[in-house]
């Protein structure tokens, strides 16, 4: 391996993965120009190329199966949003719970799950959908038909322990309810990214 091809830090992508990873975004966005009507892929690249960090999250969500994909632009702050728009929950980040506090409490009798949902999202440089972008999301084509997804909990839901996710079935939105040390093979969570 030359030793350009290396990052020189830790949230950086080498040479390699800069230009799969960009190749892989640019395909995905000519396929599913329905989810960005009227954005155009060129202005998209000179931002990511502008924001290595930010490619490099974006990067955690393709290596985990998010295939994070632009779902709009804010005028205002002149940033592009992208979302996991992987048809399932990404099955990179399943089987687990909701926060570290579930997860600690789930540990404490013996289970072991992935992780949690909060601080892969944050070690990931990402935010969890929440309620009101994943109905957003799901206005773009039809998500989660055999999985589910955490999505941000209102802090007085979580207060009293539990924590909240949404799914599609029956051709319509649900959101539910768990309690945050919940963890199923069949659910993860969606991120967003604002580049």
């Amino acid at each position: 391996m030359h030793k350009s091809s290396v990052p020189a830090f830790k949230n950086e992508l080498s040479p390699e993965q800069h230009k799969e990873l960009l190749r892989a975004l640019k395909a995905r966005f000519e396929k599913n120009m329905n989810r960005h009507k009227g954005l155009e892929w060129a202005k998209v690249q000179i931002k990511l190329e502008a924001n290595t960090e930010k490619l490099w999250s974006l990067n955690e969500m393709e290596r985990t199966g998010g295939e994070p994909d632009v779902v709009g632009y804010d005028k205002k702050t002149g940033e592009y949003i992208f979302y996991d728009c992987s048809a399932e929950s990404p099955k990179g980040r399943r089987n687990v719970c909701y926060d570290r506090e579930g997860q600690e409490a789930r540990e404490k009798k013996g289970v072991h799950p992935e992780g949690n949902a909060i601080d892969m999202a944050a070690a990931m440089g990402i935010e969890i959908l929440t309620e009101t972008q994943y109905r957003e999301l799901q206005k773009l084509g039809n998500f989660d038909m055999k999985t589910s997804s955490w999505v941000k909990t209102p802090s007085d839901i979580r207060k009293l322990g539990g924590a909240i996710f949404a799914d599609r079935r029956y051709d319509h939105v649900f959101v539910y309810h768990n309690s945050a040390p919940s963890f199923f093979g069949v659910r993860g969570f969606r991120g967003s990214l604002r580049v």
